[in-house]
C-alpha cells in the first residue's frame, strides 16, 4: 500500500497547516523507504558520511523528533535519547547497524505519533521546558517549524541515496 502523501488544505487553521506540512513531509521519508532492500537501507553510498544510509536516517529523524518534543518541549526522557547520553558519541542517533528498517520505521512512526500529541496538547506559542533553555526558550511552533525544515532536508537526502542505491526517483 502506498504511503498518503498530501498537503494542509489552504485555508485550514495554523495548527493544522503547520501538522499538515510536517506529516506530509514524514510520509515523503517513509515512500522513499518503500521497497528498498535491508542490505540497501543499510548501505553507505556517500564516501564522507559513512552513517548517512536510508537506516541510518530513519533512526536520525526518529531520535530528532524524541529530542525536540519530549526532551526540549516537555524535558522528558532524555537518558532514552542517544543525543543526550553522558558520553555522547558524535551521530549516535545514526547509528542503525544491525536494526532492521522495518523496526526503524515503526519506532519512527510511533515518536511522530507522540510528537503530534505534544503538539495537540499546547499551544504553539508555548515555551519548552528543558532548563537548557534559560534564556529564550523555543516555542512549540518553533519547534514544529524546525521539524519541517530538518525532516524535509534529509528527505532530499534519502530521495537521493534511492537514486544512487537503485534507482527509484520520484517527486511527490
Amino acid at each position: 500500500m502506498p504511503t498518503p502523501r498530501t498537503r494542509p488544505d489552504y485555508s485550514a487553521d495554523e495548527r493544522t497547516q503547520l501538522v499538515g506540512w510536517l506529516d506530509l513531509q514524514r510520509s515523503i521519508v517513509r515512500w522513499k523507504c518503500e521497497g528498498i532492500s535491508e542490505e540497501d537501507a543499510h548501505r553507505a553510498v556517500l564516501p564522507g558520511s559513512p552513517l548517512m544510509t536510508v537506516a541510518g536516517i530513519v533512526s536520525h529523524l526518529r531520535w530528532t523528533e524524541h529530542g525536540w518534543f519530549q526532551v526540549i518541549f516537555r524535558d522528558q526522557e532524555a537518558h532514552l535519547n542517544p543525543q543526550y547520553a553522558e558520553a555522547v558519541e558524535e551521530d549516535a542517533d545514526f547509528m542503525a547497524d544491525g536494526i532492521p528498517l522495518d523496526l526503524l520505521l515503526e519506532a519512527y512512526d510511533r515518536e511522530c505519533t507522540a510528537s503530534n500529541s505534544v503538539f495537540s496538547a499546547h499551544a504553539p506559542d508555548a515555551p519548552s521546558q528543558h532548563p537548557r533553555f534559560t534564556s529564550g526558550a523555543p516555542s512549540l511552533r518553533w519547534i514544529v517549524l524546525h521539524m519541517i525544515e530538518e525532516t524535509a532536508r534529509h528527505a532530499g537526502h534519502l530521495d537521493a541515496i534511492r537514486e544512487i542505491l537503485d534507482g527509484e526517483r520520484g517527486y511527490y
